[in-house]
């Protein structure tokens, strides 16, 4: 069992029966006395792709899921889906856009990933918590002086278009955080 003090993104659970994704958690203390800590968590349920806000009291419990982990290779995109290979069986499989939700924008040919499985059905996949990868298009690099740095916008290979630092230059590799789109440094 899973208390509400061990929530967080990424996290799956079982509400209602169904296994649900925490995307957000929120944490709250109530102002008057005694009353219980609130815990907020976004849910997302990866067979029907409805994605809600659930209350929960501090100390609540909740079931885990058994949710499989495997590791996988993304493989290529055609006009309707996103197609994977399984690496220890080596069967293929295809995801649409909206059952990977941010996922795509992150995907680059052969990249490998986590597939989450539900009862031997691929639900989903796990990304790495950062990726690299190349910048395709961003204005002239700006040189500054002293400690204020700024930022410009970046489009990477992935069309996910990201903030970066001003010195930073077309076709350079950037590591890029997954969870918060963000950039973390140049990647070597």
């Amino acid at each position: 069992m899973i208390t509400t003090s061990d929530f967080k993104r990424g996290l799956w659970i079982e509400h209602e029966g169904e296994p649900w994704l925490i995307l957000d958690v929120n944490r709250q203390s109530p102002s008057a006395r005694g009353a219980a800590l609130i815990v907020k968590a976004k849910l997302k349920n990866p067979r029907t792709g409805f994605t809600q806000e659930v209350s929960f009291r501090g100390g609540d419990k909740v079931n885990e899921p058994p949710v499989e982990k495997r590791p996988v290779q993304y493989l290529y995109r055609d006009a309707d889906a996103f197609h994977f290979m399984d690496q220890e069986t080596f069967d293929q499989f295809s995801l649409s856009n909206e059952e990977l939700g941010d996922a795509p924008s992150y995907l680059v040919d052969n990249a490998e990933l986590t597939a989450l499985m539900l009862d031997e059905k691929v639900i989903g996949v796990e990304l790495p918590s950062h990726v690299d990868l190349k910048v395709v298009e961003t204005p002239p690099p700006v040189k500054t002086s002293g400690s204020g740095a700024g930022t410009k916008p970046a489009t990477l290979e992935t069309g996910l278009v990201i903030q970066v630092p001003l010195y930073l230059e077309h076709g350079e590799l950037v590591r890029v955080d997954t969870r918060e789109a963000r950039f973390v440094s140049r990647a070597r």
